[in-house]
């Protein structure tokens, strides 16, 4: 039985092996009409986390917090082609040997525009993809007038966690790399990419319940067959037993 829940703690401990994890659960919002006249989505650059590409892998500035800016460097993205009403899960990954404390928030995009320290923040982080980004590297996402679809922002920060006696690593913080994931739940439960470690616990505890009914059936069979050893004997037994023993 101990080598059962060792297996139980070890499939839980899948996902702890690559480092540390933050994420937002969320519900997908009404879908709205977006149209194409510039300024649109496209020219903010932001790259784009969809069913069709639930995956990003880059690097992420961070800073020490500030009073101006308590957790870290901000950097946005779009969650695009939605199902309304449908649960997710944004997940961000990275290394235990980078100490960063992350913070992600979804925002409806009429909320971004309404809020004037939100719609500063996405401006700048736009504006620093338009000077990184040559014409030819912007993000390959290019929207059509077409029917409303639910999409949200995701704003993430990025605060830099850890102290060293290295001062150039005190001064400058160095870039930490990521992996920004979007994942689907099903029927509202269970996100997606749990479904094979669900399975897997459900074999392991079906394997586990008749292999207990099967030791408990041991057990009892020996149990049994002890008491039939040394149970006490009755008079007509002890009478024979004496007879023959004279």
């Amino acid at each position: 039985m101990r080598l059962l829940a060792y297996l139980q703690s070890l499939a839980w401990c899948i996902f702890l092996v690559h480092g540390n994890v933050e994420k937002t659960i969320f519900l997908a919002p009404e879908a709205i009409q977006i149209y194409q006249q510039h300024p649109n989505l496209e020219d903010l650059k932001l790259e784009v986390l969809s069913s069709s590409n639930p995956t990003l892998r880059r690097q992420l500035s961070a800073a020490f917090p500030k009073p101006a800016s308590p957790k870290g460097i901000a950097a946005w993205f779009l969650l695009d082609k939605l199902t309304q009403h449908q649960r997710y899960e944004v997940r961000i990954c990275w290394a235990a040997t980078q100490p960063t404390s992350f913070t992600l928030t979804t925002y409806l995009l009429q909320e971004v525009f309404d809020t004037p320290e939100l719609i500063t923040s996405l401006a700048d982080y736009s504006d620093s993809r338009q000077t990184i980004l040559a014409p030819d590297q912007s993000p390959d996402y290019h929207r059509v007038d077409s029917n409303p679809e639910s999409l949200l922002l995701l704003q993430v920060f990025a605060a830099a966690d850890y102290f060293t006696t290295n001062k150039t690593l005190m001064q400058d913080v160095p870039p930490v790399n990521v992996e920004i994931i979007l994942d689907p739940f099903l029927l509202n439960v269970l996100p997606r990419s749990l479904l094979p470690t669900g399975i897997y616990l459900i074999v392991l505890a079906v394997f586990a319940w008749h292999l207990s009914e099967y030791i408990w059936q041991g057990l009892s069979q020996i149990s049994r067959t002890s008491q039939k050893q040394y149970a006490p004997l009755d008079g007509s037994e002890a009478g024979q037993r004496s007879k023959k023993v004279n």
